[in-house]
């Protein structure tokens, strides 16, 4: 099945559920290198004139440096029945291999970002933004303890939304 190109307006999704329940694989690089990520926190919406997408990287994930490297990223939703691979995704580090090839799914190189052959929905982001969290900045001192016991504060990208593509169901 071919993907077709759509606005962000058109998306269908319930964003909330998509990215808290079904995750979604965060990807960067090139066709001589590239890494992808599971990642379920997160957030779209309008920003500076901008549709937009926000990401959070923890500094020790692999795909990191393919994301400060590069100008743009892709976010990619797998169907349910590719749970599996978001798990792989999610717990595989692409230093220790082939992470593609162990969850079964296939790059694709014909946009700016690398993104999914198996995904049904994709987003081609621009980067427009990049902050690391500062724990000065939290509010609310229970998340520091809940979500941060290790220091490992993620730094934050804002995407503009430049491309969407979807799959018909």
């Amino acid at each position: 099945m071919a993907f077709r190109e759509i606005t962000p307006e058109e998306i269908r999704d319930n964003m909330f559920v998509t990215i808290n329940k079904e995750w979604m694989l965060l990807t960067a690089g090139d066709e001589k290198a590239h890494n992808t990520m599971t990642v379920s926190w997160g957030s779209t919406g309008e920003l500076w004139g901008h549709y937009t997408a926000t990401v959070h990287v923890r500094p020790q994930r692999y795909t990191l440096p393919f994301i400060e490297k590069n100008g743009y990223f892709s976010l990619c939703v797998l169907p349910k029945d590719k749970h599996d691979a978001m798990v792989v995704c999610g717990r595989t580090s692409g230093r220790d291999g082939d992470k593609d090839q162990k969850a079964g799914i296939t790059p694709v190189f014909t946009e700016k970002a690398p993104y999914y052959k198996e995904a049904r929905l994709v987003l081609i982001c621009r980067k427009l933004y990049r902050q690391e969290m500062d724990p000065a900045c939290f509010l609310d001192p229970s998340i520091l303890t809940s979500s941060y016991p290790q220091k490992d504060f993620h730094i934050t990208f804002v995407g503009a939304i430049e491309k969407v593509l979807v799959k018909d169901e």
